[in-house]
């Protein structure tokens, strides 16, 4: 019987410290990261940061951040589009887990963030996974209940106030997808 472990390379963080281009690292293995992406998708994450900081700016205890790794462990490295933290970092990085991280989904990204991050996320801990899928316009909420993502429903132009976080942020998917219903 053949010993994948012996066949495929496993990567570490010194690895992809050396890397050029932009990669995620999930247990050992690489992913290239989509080319730059599309208007649609960036105006989409750009919306999804800027009501986040609306929404946290008189939170003296949590930040909304913009496409910063997340090293999760020595193997293990990610970069999701937004994030929301509740602690000050230590130093250029994320070491902890987000109390809420929100994925862009694109044809490219969809089974890496529907599958695998789904299920990474869900067991590092992050308290609310947010999928956005600017094609659509709507964005699917799952919350963690009892080590498990529970969906909390699909979004179009509603909003959602997360109970959970200390600021108890709100954010508006109306907002969010404003330039493409006008």
């Amino acid at each position: 019987m053949l010993n994948v472990s012996k066949v495929i390379p496993h990567y570490t963080i010194k690895d992809y410290s050396i890397w050029e281009g932009d990669w995620e690292l999930i247990e050992g293995i690489p992913y290239a990261m989509a080319p730059s992406p599309t208007f649609k998708h960036q105006l989409v994450s750009s919306n999804i940061n800027w009501v986040l900081k609306e929404a946290l700016k008189n939170c003296q205890h949590c930040l909304a951040l913009f496409e910063i790794d997340w090293i999760i462990s020595e193997d293990t490295v990610v970069r999701p589009d937004n994030i929301v933290i509740c602690y000050q970092p230590e130093g250029d990085y994320i070491t902890r887990t987000p109390e809420i991280i929100f994925e862009v989904v694109s044809k490219t990204t969809a089974q890496k963030d529907e599958y695998l991050k789904f299920i990474l996320y869900e067991r590092e801990g992050v308290n609310y996974y947010i999928l956005v899928y600017p094609e659509e316009l709507k964005a699917k909420i799952y919350k963690l209940k009892n080590d498990k993502y529970s969906k909390e429903g699909d979004f179009l132009d509603e909003s959602y106030e997360f109970n959970e976080i200390e600021c108890k942020p709100k954010i508006d998917f109306e907002e969010v997808f404003k330039r493409f219903r006008d």
